[in-house]
């Protein structure tokens, strides 16, 4: 099968990439002359764990293709929309003008017996409005809706072996054809006889909104025990462990820490309470500002530990940042409350030194003033306070007895809580956490 997928960001290169390695021929288009560059040399400009393979196989293959010509896509059966939403900067709701372009650019390439599917994170109502674009133009093409699951870190797994798939379309033959069409696309994923749910497309569209939020309230609510359980003196994470027995609640995501953040979570709550608003129903979500709260107020629990560790006065002080990625296995530094919590100690005078793995080139871009160091040992060595703000695994096999002599003060703050706190006040550092005694 010809396939185009539109938009070769996280997303759509990934998209890209696994369904030429399961033998469809694609082409990704992308208005960004330089990404597409980049993606063409078989190299991802982001990092992915086993992305640049894949892409080298699919461009080896002949398989997969990038450009910036829609033309390209003219011959394809089905269009991907991956393109970004992001968070507009006149409030809440989603930015659209990235998926409107997209679809302007498809229009003289589009034919009667081809299927547009959004991939997209958009606002309820999406498709049926690109279905109506499409009509006025004189345009026959099907419009769907299949939703993206990925996590970052895990996205080739999750686009090869997901654990759902959501098709949105539209009611009768129409729609009949669509479920065809991608059928087709995943024949490979339904024979490992994963779910698929085939909905309505205003359906299919709130089902991802409604999985980040739901994901989003989960990580909060642990957080917002995890400033009781301080206050009184108890174990936020045996909380956890022990409601998380219970097959209602379920212990995944039950962690206590710095917060979410990326490019996904905190901008698709606040579309979502904003698209809701537009619905007349925006009481019914109103309770994602508080989830929105909470995880913003975990940045500044976290400042503020460093601060009080420092006698109040951060000026002048050398503070270690171990992570500045948003989440382990990525450079996404988005949202991200490590690279956040680190801009913040830095404003108000600390001598902040920063390390992680993949993201210090992405957070140099972001402010070149702030001291990188290659290593935790290098960013340990000196340091007044310690800071854990992304969970990469090299960070959590430190060995405290080793590096005790490193810093100045052995003062660790685990901003993640996946330290072992009896280890490490063991080999004689001051360890403090969040929600933990």
């Amino acid at each position: 099968m010809k396939i185009s997928v539109i938009g070769c960001g996280y997303l759509g290169a990934v998209h890209a990439a696994g369904l030429a390695s399961v033998g469809h021929e694609v082409v990704g288009i992308d208005v960004d002359a330089a990404r597409v560059a980049v993606l063409s040399t078989g190299r991802a400009p982001f990092f992915e764990p086993g992305l640049d393979d894949l892409l080298a196989e699919g461009l080896a293959s002949g398989r997969l293709s990038f450009s910036t010509d829609p033309a390209d896509a003219a011959d394809a059966v089905v269009h991907f929309i991956a393109v970004g939403t992001p968070q507009s900067a006149y409030g809440g709701g989603a930015d659209l003008r990235y998926l409107d372009a997209a679809v302007e650019g498809l229009l003289p390439h589009l034919s009667a017996d081809a299927l547009i599917a959004g991939k997209s994170t958009v606002p309820v109502g999406t498709a049926e409005r690109i279905a109506e674009r499409l009509e006025q133009a004189g345009v026959r093409t099907i419009v769907a809706w299949n939703p993206e699951f990925l996590r970052e870190g895990f996205a080739i797994e999750d686009t090869l072996r997901p654990d759902r798939l959501v098709y949105g379309v539209e009611a009768g033959p129409r729609g009949e054809r669509a479920v065809e069409l991608l059928d087709e696309v995943y024949r490979t994923v339904l024979d490992l006889d994963t779910p698929r749910l085939v909905t309505s497309r205003e359906t299919a569209e709130l089902v991802k909104v409604s999985a980040n939020a739901f994901l989003a309230t989960k990580i909060s609510f642990i957080n917002a025990i995890s400033e009781v359980a301080e206050a009184a003196g108890a174990d936020v994470t045996a909380i956890a462990d022990a409601i998380g027995f219970d097959a209602r609640i379920g212990r995944r995501f039950l962690n206590a820490g710095v917060g979410f953040g990326g490019g996904c979570l905190p901008k698709d709550i606040r579309a979502f309470r904003a698209r809701a608003d537009e619905l007349g129903v925006g009481a019914s979500l109103a309770f994602l500002g508080e989830v929105d709260s909470i995880n913003l107020r975990q940045r500044d629990r976290v400042a503020r530990a460093v601060v009080d560790a420092l006698g109040g006065d951060p000026t002048g002080r050398r503070v270690a940042i171990l992570g500045l990625a948003f989440k382990p296995n990525s450079d996404d530094i988005r949202d991200s409350p490590a690279l956040d919590i680190a801009l913040r100690l830095q404003s108000q005078g600390a001598t902040v030194v920063a390390t992680d793995p993949q993201a210090v080139e992405n957070a140099r871009r972001v402010d070149p003033d702030l001291q990188f160091a290659a290593t935790a040992e290098d960013a340990i060595a000196g340091s007044d306070v310690t800071v854990l703000l992304t969970e990469w695994q090299q960070f959590r096999d430190l060995d405290p007895a080793s590096i005790v002599g490193l810093p100045s003060s052995p003062y660790m703050i685990d901003g993640r809580n996946v330290l072992d706190p009896f280890a490490w006040r063991e080999a004689g550092w001051i360890y403090r956490s969040l929600g933990r005694p």
